[in-house]
C-alpha cells in the first residue's frame, strides 16, 4: 500500500465538516486525485488531505471564505499516526468498584464507584481520601479498577 502525501489545511473553527464536504465536491467535479479529506477532533482548526501533490491541494481548497490556508510541506506519518491507532476497550465498571483517577485534575486520587452509565460512557464516584466526600461525574477512560 502507497500513501500519498498529507497536507495540513487551516480552517475558520467549527466548520472543519463543512470544509471537508467542500472539499469532496469540488475535488469530484475538477476530477482532482485527492484520495482521503479527514477531520481528527484533538486537531482543531485543520483538515487533512491526502493527495499526489501540493497543487492537487490548493486546487481543491480554493474558492472557499472558512479555508484559511495550506501548510506547503506535507506532514510526516509519524507526527498523526497516534490519532490512528486503535484504541484500548474501555474496562466494565460496576458500582462498589474502588478505582484510581489516571487523569484531569483528581489524577492518582482513589475513588469509589456510586454509579455508572455506560451510554454517556461515565461514572459518579467519591474520592476516598478526602473529609467530606462529594459526588463527582467523571468519564470512564479516565479510571482504572483497583478491587471489585
Amino acid at each position: 500500500m502507497i500513501l500519498l502525501p498529507i497536507y495540513a489545511v487551516r480552517v475558520v473553527g467549527k466548520k472543519e465538516k463543512q470544509a471537508i464536504d467542500a472539499i469532496e465536491i469540488n475535488a469530484k467535479s475538477k476530477k482532482l486525485p485527492i484520495k482521503a479529506v479527514a477531520y481528527i477532533p484533538e486537531i482543531k482548526g485543520y483538515i487533512l488531505i491526502e493527495a499526489d501533490d501540493y497543487d492537487t491541494v490548493k486546487k481543491a481548497i480554493t474558492g472557499f471564505p472558512f479555508i484559511r490556508g495550506i501548510l506547503e510541506k506535507p506532514i510526516k506519518k509519524e507526527e498523526i499516526e497516534r490519532f490512528f491507532k486503535e484504541r484500548t476497550a474501555i474496562q466494565k465498571f460496576d458500582e462498589g468498584d474502588i478505582v484510581e483517577i489516571v487523569g484531569g485534575p483528581f489524577k492518582r486520587e482513589k475513588a469509589k464507584i456510586i454509579s455508572v452509565d455506560e451510554t454517556k460512557q461515565e461514572a459518579k464516584i467519591e474520592l476516598i481520601d478526602v473529609s467530606i466526600p462529594i459526588p463527582i461525574t467523571i468519564k470512564l477512560e479516565l479510571l482504572r479498577k483497583i478491587t471489585s
